[in-house]
């Protein structure tokens, strides 16, 4: 099973313009993410998709794989479902380009259901939230699932309810965003047409989600923290600091 890693990209983030090349350690972020997702020892490759030059010539500065998409996708997946048009893969893992702790340990937990489910078209990685601050912040996506720990629903707002209990004693869980498509499905993603809840969370998956499709959420034990501000990279700077990871590239 032929798999890659594709690491959409874009200059034009409406929380945190030009995040993906902000300095971070002595390197853009963006190196980072692309670095450490090539250290997984199940991809055959890793790309960057971008829409932005600027993206691109920093990208190749550090060695980096990059294809240019158009500027018009509002969606992620869409962006990486254009980018792998070309490409020879049967397992496509999307590592969104604000991740810049992700692992490579999680591409390998991420991509391992299929190895013994042909059924299984899509997987998210999912960690339970600690924090409370996390839980209510709009740039963390929190989901629901079933009891075949397939996502119910994903939402940037606070679910489940803690209506009845506390924080402390509620099962609360964060999307993280390592998401492998088994080729024909992203494809299909990317011509279903985008739905109501889609577009009201800003959330990929519910597309999938409203069209009937299974999301099969697989934990992590890796605590990852997303870029959406400056604060949020000054803080990830300082999680990073004693990284053992930073050696390896």
């Amino acid at each position: 099973m032929k798999t890659i890693a594709v690491i959409p990209a874009r200059m034009g983030s409406t929380r945190y313009p030009g995040k993906p090349i902000a300095p971070l350690l002595g390197r853009p972020m963006i190196e980072h993410i692309y670095k450490r997702v090539a250290l997984s020892k199940v991809l055959d490759a890793t790309y960057i998709a971008t829409c932005d030059a600027e993206i691109r010539e920093v990208a190749e500065g550090f060695g980096a794989k990059v294809i240019m998409t158009a500027d018009t996708h509002e969606r992620a997946s869409d962006r990486v479902a254009e980018a792998v048009m070309e490409l020879d893969a049967d397992l496509i893992v999307m590592v969104q380009g604000d991740e810049p702790m992700t692992h490579p340990d999680m591409i390998d937990t991420a991509v391992k259901p299929f190895e013994n489910d042909t059924e299984l078209g899509c997987v998210n990685l999912v960690r339970r939230i600690d924090q409370e601050s996390d839980f209510r912040d709009p740039n963390t996506i929190k989901v629901v699932m079933d009891q075949s720990s397939n996502a119910i629903y994903m939402s940037r707002q606070p679910i489940p309810t803690l209506a009845k209990t506390g924080f402390a004693d509620t099962a609360a869980y964060k999307q993280v965003c390592i998401i492998p498509f088994r080729r024909d499905l992203l494809f299909r993603y990317t011509n279903l047409p985008p739905t109501p809840l889609e577009q009201l969370e800003s959330v990929d998956m519910m597309r999938l989600i409203e069209h009937g499709y299974t999301v099969k959420m697989v934990p992590t034990e890796f605590n990852t923290q997303a870029v959406d501000t400056e604060a949020d990279l000054a803080r990830v700077a300082k999680l990073m600091e004693n990284d053992p990871l930073l050696s390896r590239y």
